[in-house]
């Protein structure tokens, strides 16, 4: 196995760890904290470097990436990064009832981030 694919599978299984301890110790607090959104900030950190360093391995690859885990990976960092400043938002300028609400968009983020990441293994597999 290629040292630049090992690199990629740590990373995004890091962003998955980080992303989901992030999200349900959310739910755990009942309100967002501080916390939680270093954590979420750590999980965009390490998706974005895990899935550059899997563009940079598909792009010199000849096998076809599918188009859907191509358009589902680019949404679920977009959404991250909106998810990530967003909370902040919320965190310093929103009120209680959005603090303590906020766990519901934070776990719709996390599920739909899982289609790319549930891909990804699936394709690496059976490959």
């Amino acid at each position: 196995m290629n040292i630049k694919l090992i690199a990629a599978i740590i990373t995004i299984s890091m962003a998955l760890v980080f992303y989901t301890i992030g999200v349900f110790s959310e739910r755990k607090a009942g309100s967002l904290k501080l916390k939680q959104i270093l954590i979420f900030g750590l999980g965009l950190v390490f998706d974005t470097t895990g899935t550059t360093i899997m563009s940079s391995i598909a792009s010199s690859s000849t096998a076809a990436t599918p188009e859907l885990h191509l358009v589902t990976g680019v949404a679920a960092i977009a959404l991250m990064a909106f998810h990530f400043l967003w909370a902040a938002y919320v965190l310093w300028l929103g009120s209680s009832k959005s603090k303590t609400n906020f766990h519901k968009f934070s776990l719709m983020v996390w599920i739909f981030w899982l289609i790319p990441y549930v891909a990804g293994l699936v394709m690496g597999m059976t490959s």
